[in-house]
């Protein structure tokens, strides 16, 4: 692990008082308001505005990927890292038509999370709490690597003085906290924060580290020595030879189809239909704050050829050739990241657990299934989340992309719910479970067979399975159908 010199620990300094920061707006956000309800608690009460919404869907999209894993793929696979433009892009236009449309359903039909839209277009409870509980796996797996993220932050900038495993309960412990008070509310204010930090952040370390490395403010003389020395990393689909096309390709297909719930929520928070499309609209504004950190995993080839560990070559060049003060904001920026997608990854995974899974099958009322998500908060980051980031598995990217693949085999329900008028409740379960089952076997037994994505492969096993049993099966009430149709496809009649 590279380490900051004992005598100099202003950067843990800065960081941790980005925590603080932090802890102090989540903690604030609450007020005036009373949190015993999942539409408050939630949803922040479907009373976000256009720039909030903004910075809440940017930051949260935005995470350690940004200031760890995007340098490392740049640094380890080349220009392969750029898929993430094509991801990025797909979710502004998804959320631009989708969002409007789940924030009608959210206030006609009183949804507040993913699985109960999904459970009422269905109507039924049971594919409401599967989808929920497949959707958690990809979240939970999404929390575990900004967690991870933090915790090796912590750790270099106190220079092993915080090990990981501090680091981590120290940060699952203020996310807890603010969370717990003040939920979906608290999301929003500190992502705004975190997401304006991490914008500052990425574009200084990344026009220094240039200048640095080339004597130039700008990023040319870095593509054009590349392209001299290393040209195999400018070329799909990427260096390393780890990684086939059909892996990169589908890696992006899976990323693009998986409606992850806290986006779901993140809708629902808006204060109207207009504040999604306006805040969609501005979204790609936001996506440049990747540019200048990939820019920086390309000096790192040519100036750390011999690093171990690829997610950590900004931070590795930063203790290396930046000042100390920067330094300390780059711990700060990627903190940010990290935390700004790991809180609404940990929030929807708890209002999915009380509001898709324990109520209906406890029958618990409204007021008590809000106290039981705030209360799931701390065993989810106790019992799951803090013990395998602690193990610290390798890869942050691949982390992310196998929760993905298992997050994809739900794609049918909102094929269903957006698309398809008769897609019937055992078609999608079918679907869902076939699809889950063959991820599952193509991520643990047989790695990737043909170099395909594993949740690919359960796509290919899940969609055709899914249209031919609805097509076998009885389809939902038609008055249930019309309803969400009237919304999503106005005009179109059942066919």
């Amino acid at each position: 692990m590279t380490s900051l010199s004992t005598s100099s620990l202003a950067p843990l300094w800065i960081t941790l008082s980005y925590v603080a920061v932090a802890l102090v707006i989540g903690l604030g956000a609450r007020r005036g308001r009373v949190m015993d309800s999942l539409e408050e608690w939630g949803v922040a009460g479907r009373s976000m505005g256009t720039m909030t919404l903004y910075l809440l869907i940017a930051a949260g999209s935005i995470s350690a990927y940004t200031f760890m894993g995007a340098p490392g793929w740049a640094y380890s696979k080349g220009v392969a890292v750029f898929y993430v433009v094509i991801y990025l892009s797909y979710l502004a236009l998804v959320a631009w038509y989708c969002g409007p449309r789940v924030w009608e359903f959210g206030r006609r039909f009183g949804h507040v999370t993913q699985g109960a839209a999904i459970a009422d277009r269905y109507q039924s409870p049971l594919l409401g709490g599967l989808a929920a509980l497949v959707m958690s796996i990809g979240s939970l797996a999404y929390a575990v690597l900004q967690t991870m993220g933090s915790a090796y932050i912590l750790a270099v900038m106190s220079g092993g003085r915080i090990p990981v495993w501090a680091g981590v309960i120290l940060i699952l412990a203020a996310m807890a906290l603010y969370l717990y008070v003040s939920g979906q509310h608290a999301i929003g204010l500190t992502n705004a924060f975190q997401g304006v930090l991490m914008l500052v952040v990425a574009w200084s370390v990344g026009l220094w580290s240039a200048h640095t490395a080339s004597g130039e403010l700008g990023f040319g003389a870095i593509f054009a020595r590349l392209q001299a020395e290393r040209p195999d990393f400018l070329t799909l689909p990427g260096a390393g030879g780890d990684m086939s096309f059909a892996f990169w390709t589908t890696s992006i297909i899976v990323s693009m189809l998986s409606f992850m719930p806290p986006v779901w929520s993140q809708w629902m928070s808006a204060r109207s239909a207009d504040t999604i499309r306006r805040s969609a609209t501005w979204l790609p504004t936001y996506y440049i704050v990747v540019l200048p950190m990939v820019v920086v995993g390309f000096i790192g080839i040519l100036a750390l050829p011999q690093l171990e560990r690829a997610d950590t070559v900004a931070l590795s060049y930063a203790l290396g050739h930046l000042p100390v003060w920067l330094v300390g904001l780059l711990g700060a920026g990627t903190l940010a990241a990290a935390m700004s997608s790991c809180e609404p990854f940990l929030h929807s995974v708890a209002m999915a657990y009380a509001r898709d899974i324990a109520q209906p099958l406890w029958r618990l009322g409204d007021s008590a299934t809000a106290r039981l998500a705030r209360r799931l908060l701390v065993p989810i980051m106790a019992l799951i989340v803090a013990p395998v980031a602690i193990s610290e598995p390798s890869n942050l990217v691949m982390i992310l992309l196998v929760g993905l693949g298992f997050a994809t085999q739900v794609l049918p329900a909102f094929i269903g719910m957006f698309v398809w008028t008769r897609a019937s409740t055992a078609g999608v379960i079918a679907g869902i479970v076939a699809g889950f089952c063959v991820t599952l076997a193509f991520t643990l037994i047989w790695r990737n067979p043909l170099g395909v994505h594993a949740g690919f492969w359960g796509l290919l096993v899940n969609l055709p399975l899914f249209v031919g049993v609805s097509l076998l099966t009885r389809p939902v009430r038609d008055d249930v159908v019309e309803r969400f149709f009237a919304i999503s496809a106005p005009g179109r009649s059942r066919a």
